[in-house]
């Protein structure tokens, strides 16, 4: 792999509303629609060979979204579990607070355990014999990713990624 874009999803309903969505199931709001489709304008010339994808829905949609108006066939994204969002336990649908230290909340996926799942995910994503992966996730694994191929960025604390902005990771 010569160059990883990492998209995060479109804005979703629980986005929309202040949530912590975690592996919350939650479709794109009418607005992430219109997101997806103005990231996949801007796709149109990074000549990519493979789309990788969240199971979740929100990047699933957003994903088909992006395939279908850079004529990659929506059959062909591979959807892999370990670009599934940060498990956020307890505070799953309760309201997001930007700087709220999550880490030791029942059920949530601690740092060391995301940036371990992150290595894992960019290991695979390595070894796919493919020049130019598009990967469409989730914002804490996004961040994860981009401290395992850049430590010196680092996971806590770091740059959020916004819905559906293309970041060049490699």
């Amino acid at each position: 792999m010569t160059h990883l874009y990492f998209v995060r999803h479109a804005l979703s309903v629980m986005n929309k509303k202040g949530k912590f969505s975690g592996r919350t199931e939650t479709p794109l709001a009418p607005e992430g629609i219109t997101q997806a489709e103005a990231t996949a304008q801007e796709a149109k010339s990074l000549k990519i060979d493979l789309i990788v994808s969240s199971p979740m829905e929100r990047c699933r949609e957003t994903a088909a979204i992006i395939a279908e108006q850079i004529g990659y066939p929506v059959a062909d994204i591979r959807i892999e579990e370990l670009f599934m969002e940060r498990a956020f336990g307890v505070l799953e649908g309760t309201e997001y607070m930007q700087g709220l230290d999550v880490e030791g909340h029942e059920g949530v996926e601690s740092g060391d355990e995301i940036l371990a799942r992150a290595a894992k995910g960019v290991a695979y994503l390595q070894a796919l014999p493919y020049d130019t992966v598009l990967l469409v996730s989730h914002g804490a694994i996004g961040r994860a990713i981009r401290h395992v191929l850049h430590p010196e960025i680092p996971y806590h604390n770091s740059e959020r990624f916004e819905n559906a902005q293309i970041i060049q990771l490699l």
